[in-house]
Formats: structure tokens, sequence, C-alpha cells
């Protein structure tokens, strides 16, 4: 994709690797939909940025409520051309605990419906808009770029629900790739390492310190203008489809 004269819609774009995607995008021309529930550090977000960047409280897990933000979207004075999924949640469990305990059953169903179907209920309704759009250069109508994790392939101890939700996104990306090249749809994701997000924010400095000594190089934490970068890299890229980019520094995660 050549132009940023276009509308986008991010997902989780109030904070963390989505609001440094809607920066990115807003900055380079875009007119973005911040899809989120956080709904303070949302609007706060559209009105910083101003222009054509809006807020829409969505969950992501709700149909009706993802399709309200899409409509923000179309409803703007460019096509719907870019799609990025970045809402997710964590959780740190055993499949048996210390004890004897079994894993949490609703915390597991409640991990794999926001990071998964959640991503899946974002491509789902953002792709149908899109494959309505005109082609471009190739017959590229759009592009979705949905998130992942390196835990998807090195799941640590106590990472089974958040590795099972972000292994599912992986392997949604060639099928959905595939599915989409009908209508002119590249599908390409991004499996983050360690990122300086809010959550790792809260660590103490040396935590945070021991944490990036683990990195090969280089030996930092990712920075979320990391992942925004490859993010329009892989729009403005027209030749990348169905692949899953690792951006961890070559880290690979040990047990612990």
């Amino acid at each position: 994709m050549k132009t940023y004269d276009v509308a986008a819609v991010v997902s989780g774009g109030a904070s963390g690797l989505g609001e440094a995607t809607v920066r990115e995008l807003t900055a380079r021309g875009a007119a973005v939909t911040i899809l989120d529930l956080q709904e303070e550090r949302g609007k706060a977000l559209a009105d910083s940025l101003g222009g054509h960047t809006t807020f829409v409280r969505t969950d992501v897990t709700d149909p009706a409520s993802v399709q309200a933000a899409i409509e923000d979207a179309t409803g703007k004075d460019r096509p719907l051309r870019i799609a990025i999924s970045c809402a997710g949640i964590g959780w740190a469990q055993r499949t048996v605990g210390r004890g004897g305990e079994p894993h949490d059953f609703d915390a597991f169903v409640k991990v794999v419906t926001v990071n998964l179907v959640g991503t899946f209920n974002v491509m789902r309704l953002a792709g149908s808009a899109i494959s309505q759009t005109e082609p471009l250069e190739d017959g590229e109508r759009g592009v979705i770029v949905n998130t992942a994790s390196i835990a998807a392939y090195d799941g640590q101890i106590g990472q089974l629900a958040y590795s099972a939700s972000k292994g599912g996104v992986v392997g949604m990306t060639l099928p959905a790739a595939r599915d989409l090249s009908t209508v002119g749809i590249r599908v390409c994701t991004i499996a983050p390492g360690l990122v300086d997000t809010p959550l790792l924010g809260a660590l103490p400095e040396e935590a945070r310190q021991a944490l990036s000594a683990g990195i090969p190089f280089p030996k930092r934490l990712g920075r979320p203008a990391d992942f925004a970068e490859l993010a329009l890299d892989i729009v403005e890229h027209g030749y990348l489809n169905g692949e899953v980019f690792r951006m961890d520094g070559a880290l690979r995660m040990a047990p612990r």
C-alpha cells in the first residue's frame, strides 16, 4: 500500500502497542478509529491527535460493539483499508498448581476469548468492510495485521492460557490470508518478545534490567514504537502476506 490517505482501525489502541501504532498512523495522515475499553485514555488520545482520529469504546469479543466501531471508520471521508489488532490480556497460572489445584477454567476461557476470538472478530468484520472498497495496485484492497507473541512458540511455565491464545492467532494467519486473497486483502501477524509496555513498566528497575540482559541483541526491551514501525512496514510492503514476524531481538524464552 503506497498511501495513508485511508481509514484505519486499531484495537487496543488506547495504550501500549496499539497507542504507538495509532500515533504513527495518524502522523502519516491516516484517519484512525481507536477501539478500546479504556474510555478515558482513548478519548484523551483521540483529542490530543485531533484531525480525523476518533475513539469508540469497544469490546472486541462483542460483534455489535466491533461493528459499531467499523461503521465509525467506514463513515469517514476515505476508504477503510487498514485493520491492526493489539487488544489482549494476560494470565499466569500452572495447569496444575503446587497444591494440586487445577487451572482456573473461567480464566483460561476469558484469555482465549479476548486474545483469539477478539482478534478473529475484528478481522472478520474489518475484512468484510475492506472487501467492499475499490482495488488499488495489484488488486489490493487493504491489509490486516494481528498481534501474537513469542509465547506462541516459547510459552513459559504459567503461560498456558496466554500461549494457547497467541498460538491460535499464529494459526489463523495463513488460512486467513488464503481466505482473503480472493478479495485482495493481505494478512500478517507480529509476534513481539519483551516489549516495554505499561505491564512491564510496573516492574522494579532491577527486574527490567534482568529481562533486558537475557535478550541477545539489542540488549534492551522492545519499544512500542518498534512494533508500530514493523506494523507499518507490513502495510507498505505489498508482497508480505500470510507470514508471522518475530520481533524479539533473537530471544528464545526459557521455561521460567
